[in-house]
């Protein structure tokens, strides 16, 4: 059973991050922009959803983001969004190779190398900035020269993301491929 340690706010107006004593998982994020998405996957996120205003969960290891649709007061929302995070059980270890192989994309050994130093470098320098924010970014695929990613978490509603972070990202990835291109999915 997880305890909320903190609760952050987050550039996202219609988002909040929970900061908890204990995981949920290790390493592996879940996602979900709806409550379909989570029936039958995560039990967690599917009570979540059954919050009213409640309309995308992300989590990862020790923190929780939710986003409303803004026509919930915060105050009272956090209160309802506690419940089923507290009454949630906390993660069991689990090995690398689990996470490894819930993040594998198929394609070519030339553009996973490629792949493989977009992605070291998103990890470093973008990654822990979007993940302090409450959100993260996943990399959909790569074809020709073209990254998808996906933006999740506070991220995925934000303003800033579509415009501003996107062009960060493209900006850095160019350093080493510069005739990329990065498109938001």
């Amino acid at each position: 059973m997880p305890k909320i340690a903190e609760i952050e706010n987050t550039p996202n107006p219609n988002a909040v991050k929970f900061i908890l004593q204990e995981p949920l998982t290790w390493g592996i994020t879940h996602s979900y922009e709806n409550a379909g998405q989570a029936q039958g996957v995560s039990e967690l996120g599917a009570a979540l959803f059954n919050i009213k205003h409640v309309t995308n969960v992300f989590y990862v290891d020790r923190w929780l983001t939710v986003t409303q649709d803004g026509e919930a007061d915060w105050d009272e929302l956090v209160r309802k969004i506690a419940v089923p995070i507290r009454s949630a059980p906390a993660a069991e270890e689990q090995t690398a190779t689990t996470v490894a192989a819930a993040t594998t994309i198929d394609i070519s050994p030339a553009d996973k190398k490629r792949l493989d130093a977009i992605t070291d470098l998103l990890d470093e320098q973008i990654r822990p900035y979007l993940q302090s924010d409450g959100g993260d970014l996943h990399v959909v695929g790569l074809d020709d020269n073209q990254l998808s990613v996906h933006y999740q978490g506070a991220c995925g509603t934000c303003p800033s993301s579509i415009s501003g972070t996107l062009r960060a990202i493209e900006n850095l990835v160019k350093s080493i491929e510069p005739d990329i291109e990065v498109v938001a999915v």
